[in-house]
């Protein structure tokens, strides 16, 4: 029995399949942990949605921010954008059934035994684990209740900046989902700049990243992470026991798995790009 944290999908069903057949995945006693964004960008979403729902308890998945677009395509009359590929997931014949079991997916998994989480993109420097799941478990219960439209109807935006415990309302669920699914630079007050997509070393002097934040609380625990492609173009960045396992795939790089047992990495071989730069 292996587990392994795979970096972002985004559609790259052949990639994936090559990456699980150099690992010699086995779908009946391996586990795999997926860091979110599934679909979207990539030429096979509605191939790779349904294959990793038929894993079933064999694939473990975190929300990323391009499956929740997906949601809010298919549930509200947002039209998708240019540089979309979700229209074979939306009028597919179990459109449904992969739409409902998408949105039952949580925003971060934790496995207290080996002090191990995965999140899409990031975890507010001043949450603490815990803190994080039940801030999580509030987007979750919305995403999964009846003011699930609603909710990607208020989702949008890079309002409020700064977390604050009296946050309430829509305000509250946006500022925590664009925590969990977009954020990559912090201010020194710790405030979102959710603006910023480069590479680190090139951002505002003023700007971190959400893992360098001196006193980031949850900086003993493990966490595992994708959304942010251009990090494998950093230099001289050190990792505070985080793991970015994006590299790229997408718009040329590899699809990366690494084992979580023992730390090894796996990659595929460079992808044929969707488009002539990084896609952040």
């Amino acid at each position: 029995m292996a587990t392994y944290a795979i970096g972002d999908i985004q559609g790259c069903y052949n990639d994936l399949r090559q990456l699980l057949n150099k690992i010699n995945f086995k779908s009946d006693c391996d586990t795999l942990w997926l860091t979110g964004d599934l679909v979207n960008r990539g030429p096979k979403s509605l191939e790779t949605l349904r294959f990793i729902k038929s894993l079933s308890d064999n694939a473990i998945v975190v929300l990323g921010n391009h499956d929740l677009h997906l949601l809010a395509i298919a549930y509200t009359t947002d039209i998708a954008g240019k540089k979309d590929t979700l229209d074979e997931i939306l009028n597919a014949t179990d459109r449904d059934e992969l739409l409902s079991w998408l949105a039952h997916r949580p925003l971060i998994h934790v496995n207290n035994d080996i002090n191990m989480s995965m999140v899409h993109a990031a975890i507010h420097p001043d949450w603490s684990i815990k803190k994080a799941q039940s801030l999580a478990a509030e987007v979750e219960s919305v995403l999964q209740g009846n003011q699930h439209i609603d909710f990607y109807k208020n989702m949008y935006g890079n309002e409020p900046e700064n977390w604050s415990d009296d946050l309430d309302g829509w305000s509250r669920l946006r500022h925590i989902t664009n925590v969990f699914t977009r954020l990559r630079f912090c201010d020194q007050n710790h405030a979102l700049a959710l603006k910023y997509k480069c590479e680190p070393g090139s951002q505002p002097n003023n700007l971190l990243p959400w893992f360098s934040v001196e006193n980031r609380i949850s900086q003993n625990n493990s966490i595992v992470f994708g959304h942010w492609s251009t990090l494998i173009l950093a230099k001289d960045i050190e990792y505070k026991n985080v793991y970015p396992l994006d590299t790229g795939c997408l718009w040329g790089g590899h699809l990366t798995a690494m084992r979580i047992d023992d730390g090894s990495f796996e990659k595929t071989a460079l992808h044929c790009p969707q488009s002539s730069k990084p896609y952040i």
